[in-house]
């Protein structure tokens, strides 16, 4: 479909913006290498307070603005003919628990669902953590699309995180818009490369909290300039 008419229909759908994000960043995600075949989802909270999700089990090239179901943050599928991601539960308890938070990315990126095989948090070992926090927690294991996985994100995430690890599963990444969102799971990806190419050298050199702390100031004026 031509770009002027998808953005058209964007602005005549509930939510049109959020919904268009999710087709375009879902797009994104895959051909950036951070899923593979209908794998992940992404959704994005309208000023409403309700949330545009991807919708379960169809290629991201063939999803469109329209195609984008939203849900209420208790779940409830209220706009949109498509089922929503089976993940909804886990997007919608980090959005009861984290008012800040705008947009949810969930990837099975290479690198960082690795280290979520091991269980192994992943450190400071590249200052790009700071997308994150001072350490990319992880998340304890459960069935995909339940609650308790849903919980136990949240437990990763706590008040401070920007993302975790799911244990033997994938990626979750937080942000004010889809677009942060994708961005901060694109830095998890890059982090968990370098910590795992520098671990396969030697021993990685952690910066301490401090050091992170001191670069995560300064992120909000660093993606206010971009």
């Amino acid at each position: 479909m031509d770009k002027y008419l998808n953005d058209v229909m964007a602005e005549e759908l509930v939510l049109g913006e959020e919904r268009a994000a999710v087709a375009k960043f879902g797009r994104e995600m895959l051909d950036k290498g951070l899923t593979e075949g209908v794998g992940g989802n992404l959704s994005q909270r309208g000023a409403d307070g309700k949330v545009a999700i991807s919708p379960s089990g169809i290629p991201y090239g063939r999803i469109d603005a329209e195609d984008v179901p939203i849900v209420t943050t208790d779940a409830e599928h209220v706009e949109g003919e498509l089922d929503p991601s089976s993940e909804t539960p886990m997007h919608t308890m980090i959005y009861r628990e984290r008012p800040d938070v705008g947009a949810i990315v969930h990837t099975h990126s290479p690198y960082a669902t690795t280290f979520a095989a091991l269980g192994e948090e992943i450190p400071a070992s590249h200052y790009l953590v700071e997308f994150v926090g001072t350490e990319i927690p992880v998340a304890k294991f459960d069935l995909p699309g339940s609650e308790e996985l849903g919980q136990h994100a949240v437990d990763a995430l706590g008040d401070e995180y920007n993302g975790c690890l799911l244990q033997n599963h994938g990626v979750i990444a937080v942000g004010d818009t889809v677009e942060h969102a994708l961005e901060t799971a694109q830095m998890i990806e890059y982090t968990a490369r370098i910590h795992y190419q520098a671990r396969n050298i030697g021993d990685p050199i952690v910066l301490d909290d401090e050091e992170i702390e001191a670069l995560i100031e300064g992120l909000d004026e660093y993606r206010n300039l971009k």
